[in-house]
């Protein structure tokens, strides 16, 4: 409704409801800032009956304001426009009191018959400033936690670490037979204390790089490095696993050498969590590590395929195969060991490397998992 064909008493009557029952408080005043008109909600939210305000100074009801009241009134009343009053600066009302309370105010030009005036509304922000503190008191608490979990991991990492390389390193001097020779059951013993040992310690490393990915603090080193000598790295370290399961594992970086420049220690980790984890769900058939060159987002790169003529994944399970501890088996009696964090680790890797890791499979048919990156640059 345009305002201009009416004056401040039919705006103050039962033409306007709307003003009267405003959630915010509204004070009308006129060019010298008397205040003319003010609805029920400013007489609830500053204690004044409004017959004690009418004819005073708008000033009565704002605290700490040290701007050029006149001087402002003035230029806004020569270009009155809807506008917050005092940005960039904390505003306060005062109660009949005396007591203060943080406020937000917005001024809005009024068309009468007796010509414009300002309709200021006043809204209390105490809630949502202590709202906003708390957040800001939790979120210095949850930086406090995470100094003293990145403390406590680096400080676990050597405690924890330390002992168990003390373990494998004896137990792999005893099964060398250094110190004398072993009977076939403390060698079988001595097999159990090493492989229980290297899975406490792989769990160790996982969890701890899980916590430097998330707290940005993996640092990657991006540099020349040729695939087939990595490749090769993970086919030496994982080819006993694979002959002791009667596994054809094979690894072959093709005919024409490919040379990347990216963190060598990420792909190899990559690589030999994709290419365990073939290993470990494979029971009969082969696991084999190739590479072929193609075209990724517009540029040339390479793609590391490990497939596997394992198990398989049942489609049901394919989205959420790369989210952290998801194990696909959470029964007690699951058949396989694990944190469910080496998928998540591999991707969370490749995005740092600027690459895409899929995989395709079959359920009871195999998997192949295909790690793409670029071939040259570094991700921005």
């Amino acid at each position: 409704m345009d305002t201009a064909a009416y004056s401040l008493a039919d705006i103050a009557g039962s033409r306007f409801p709307l003003l009267e029952y405003a959630p915010d408080a509204t004070v009308i005043v006129d060019p010298h800032g008397t205040v003319r008109l003010v609805n029920a909600q400013t007489e609830r939210l500053f204690g004044y009956y409004r017959e004690e305000l009418l004819g005073q100074r708008v000033e009565r009801l704002i605290a700490r304001y040290h701007g050029n009241q006149f001087e402002e009134r003035s230029v806004y009343f020569a270009d009155p426009q809807v506008l917050p009053m005092g940005v960039g600066r904390e505003l306060y009302g005062r109660h009949k009191d005396g007591s203060e309370f943080p406020v937000e105010i917005s001024l809005s030009p009024l068309s009468t018959t007796e010509g414009t005036f300002v309709a200021i509304a006043i809204r209390d922000v105490t809630e949502r400033i202590a709202t906003q503190q708390r957040l800001q008191e939790l979120n210095a608490q949850l930086e406090n936690a995470n100094r003293a979990k990145d403390h406590f991991l680096a400080s676990m990492s050597h405690e924890l670490r330390t002992p168990l390389n003390a373990v494998l390193g004896f137990t792999g001097t005893l099964l060398m037979r250094l110190p004398g020779p072993l009977t076939n059951e403390q060698e079988r013993q001595l097999q159990i204390v090493r492989s229980s040992a290297t899975h406490l310690l792989s769990l160790i490393n996982d969890i701890l790089d899980l916590s430097k990915i998330e707290s940005g603090k993996r640092d990657l080193s991006f540099e020349p490095v040729r695939v087939e000598e990595v490749i090769a790295e993970v086919y030496a370290a994982l080819s006993s696993s694979a002959h002791d399961k009667g596994l054809a594992f094979t690894a072959s970086a093709g005919a024409q050498p490919a040379e990347l420049v990216t963190d060598r220690r990420a792909l190899h980790q990559i690589l030999l969590n994709l290419a365990n984890n073939a290993i470990k769900y494979t029971q009969t058939g082969s696991v084999r590590i190739d590479t072929a060159l193609a075209t990724w987002q517009g540029s040339s790169a390479l793609e590391i395929g490990v497939s596997d003529t394992g198990i398989g994944i049942k489609e049901s399970d394919l989205k959420r195969l790369f989210e952290a501890f998801e194990q696909l088996d959470p029964t007690s009696t699951r058949r396989f060991e694990g944190t469910g964090l080496g998928l998540y680790l591999s991707r969370s890797l490749t995005l740092l490397l600027g690459g895409s890791l899929n995989v395709v499979s079959e359920f009871g048919a195999g998997s192949t998992f295909t790690l793409t990156l670029p071939l040259v640059g570094r991700p921005s």
